[in-house]
């Protein structure tokens, strides 16, 4: 039911506004021409759908990218209807419900593509049912977690929470480039079209659509500006765009031929060198670059500051890939001959978008994590991060002291989503305690190794076990032992992963080969990282 509301609403708005493009223009009797009408609206309905067709000597697939919106809008709403009418108990079931939307809604979507079938128009029925699939499941799927998300009082903030954290800063990341590169175009394409609107103004009026095609020929201009933004990308990123064979619009230079009448058209700018004011358009990639390292270092710093540019590098391979992708379904074909390659080169725009994004968001990402983790670690502590739980004090155990909180020294890498940072006791202020290779004192005690051996020795020498309350004496003195052999193992494993810690705090503090000798006259100062995990349905933290 959800499919075929979706389907039916969003193909009544395209015939509804096919109509009134009929009736504005001249016409002969609507006998004659309702069954071209009605699969003109259809036509209309799947090119919303990004679904190209084949006409005689060529194929059309630069189509719209903002026509989408309707049936998103649409599967999205009745996702929503979805979710409140069957019973989904888990957000992790979301995906079926997307799927079941989008099984039916990718079969109207290919029977549609075989009824408006003609001699001279042929729409592509596979890629009718896989845009058909994607959209709704995407669309529907959005809406059906919206609701979920709604009734059962879950933020978003919380869900991306769940995500680890390297994959959700690169996420983060990613997005913020792209959508910088994004608004970064359509600045470009709006500067560009206010230059040229007198050009523009004077391509309406040769036109002359009237009121009726006015309106619609503005509708058509809105549904293609998607397509012109990524183009402005394209050109910001140095590549470029073609709008015909043999033609390209880069900042290099530029070489156009005749044009459709179509007013959007004049922010082209005019044959020969690239206009001076639009290289300026060429810092976009790397103020995007900039904006996703500094992104994808703020929810998760690195202790390594050398792991900090290559995060920040792979922010911009992703961004690139989605550059590419948005490259490949901007562009297209209108007809043969001349318009037959129209729009940028996915590979070209993809790779050079890796590089000028990901070189500036490494260099930025270093620069942010360095910021991140140069500050005291009283803003790194998680009861003073923003959105974090407060962490327990620790308390008195081996190695770590009795003080709660202390200040730390600027150089011990902290920040938020790291750890906890706590002192350790320097070997003299152990209390006595044997540091790791060393031989134990003369006369000193044996500890929990001796302890056992003894605990394993007196059953040996034990009697014959009588009857009677002797017999229950025993078997409690042999459950004592038994506990305390446990106590004995449990120690010595907390002893070594104790001192397992203490290396790894020596190695992190160890100064570099060049600076060793003016370290030599510096007391040697441990620290213990603690990580804690969040709690799970209201059970206390681990650690």
């Amino acid at each position: 039911m959800a499919a075929a509301t979706s389907a039916g609403i969003g193909l009544a708005v395209i015939v509804t506004l096919t109509m009134v493009g009929w009736v504005a223009a001249p016409h002969e009797t609507f006998g004659e021409e309702i069954v071209d009408l009605l699969q003109g609206a259809v036509l209309a309905w799947l090119v919303g759908h990004h679904v190209s067709f084949a006409v005689p000597g060529g194929s059309i697939s630069l189509l719209p990218l903002g026509l989408v919106l309707l049936p998103g809008l649409l599967l999205y709403r009745s996702g929503r209807w979805v979710a409140r009418n069957c019973e989904i108990g888990r957000l992790r079931h979301v995906h079926r419900a997307a799927v079941a939307i989008a099984g039916p809604y990718a079969a109207i979507a290919g029977t549609l593509a075989l009824l408006a079938r003609t001699d001279a128009v042929e729409p592509s029925m596979p890629r009718a049912l896989v845009m058909g699939f994607l959209i709704a499941f995407l669309a529907g799927g959005l809406g059906v977690l919206r609701q979920l998300m709604r009734d059962k009082g879950v933020v978003a903030r919380d869900l991306l929470a769940l995500m680890p954290a390297r994959s959700r800063s690169l996420l983060v990341g990613m997005l913020a480039s792209t959508g910088t590169l994004l608004a970064g175009g359509l600045l470009l394409f709006l500067a560009a079209l206010a230059v040229s609107l007198p050009e523009a103004v004077q391509t309406t009026r040769l036109l002359g659509p009237g009121w009726v095609g006015g309106v619609l020929l503005l509708l058509i201009q809105l549904a293609y500006l998607p397509n012109a933004v990524v183009f402005a990308v394209c050109y910001a990123l140095g590549p470029g765009f073609a709008v015909g064979e043999m033609t390209v619009v880069a900042p290099t230079g530029v070489s156009v031929g005749p044009l459709p009448l179509l007013p959007m058209l004049a922010a082209l700018p005019e044959n020969g060198a690239a206009p001076v004011v639009s290289l300026a358009a060429l810092a976009v990639p790397f103020v995007a670059g900039a904006v996703g390292g500094v992104l994808t270092q703020r929810s998760a710093p690195d202790v390594v500051s050398e792991a900090a540019p290559l995060w920040g590098f792979v922010c911009g391979v992703t961004t690139g890939l989605l550059c590419a992708a948005l490259g490949e379904l901007a562009g297209g074909a209108l007809g043969g001959d001349r318009l037959s390659d129209v729009g940028p080169s996915a590979w070209q725009v993809g790779l050079v978008a890796a590089l000028e994004v990901g070189v500036a968001a490494a260099v930025a990402a270093w620069a942010a994590n360095w910021w991140y983790t140069r500050d005291s670690p009283a803003a790194a502590t998680p009861d003073t991060a923003p959105g974090a739980a407060p962490a327990p004090a620790p308390g008195p155990g081996p190695g770590t002291g009795s003080a709660a909180r202390v200040e730390l020294p600027a150089d011990v890498p902290v920040g938020e989503g790291l750890a906890t940072v706590t002192p350790l006791r320097p070997r003299e202020d152990k209390g006595g305690g044997v540091a790791v290779g060393e031989a134990p004192p003369a006369g000193a005690p044996e500890e929990a190794p001796a302890a056992e051996e003894g605990a394993d020795a007196a059953p040996a020498a034990e009697p014959a076990p009588p009857a009677g309350e002797e017999r229950e004496r025993r078997e409690r003195e042999r459950a004592e032992r038994a506990r305390a052999r446990a106590e004995a193992r449990a120690a010595r494993a907390a002893e070594k992963e104790r001192r397992r810690e203490e290396r790894r705090a020596r190695r992190a503090e160890r100064p570099r080969r060049w600076r060793r000798g003016a370290a030599e006259d510096e007391s040697e100062e441990l620290y213990g990282i603690t990580y804690e995990a969040g709690p799970q349905d209201g059970d206390a933290p681990r650690t």
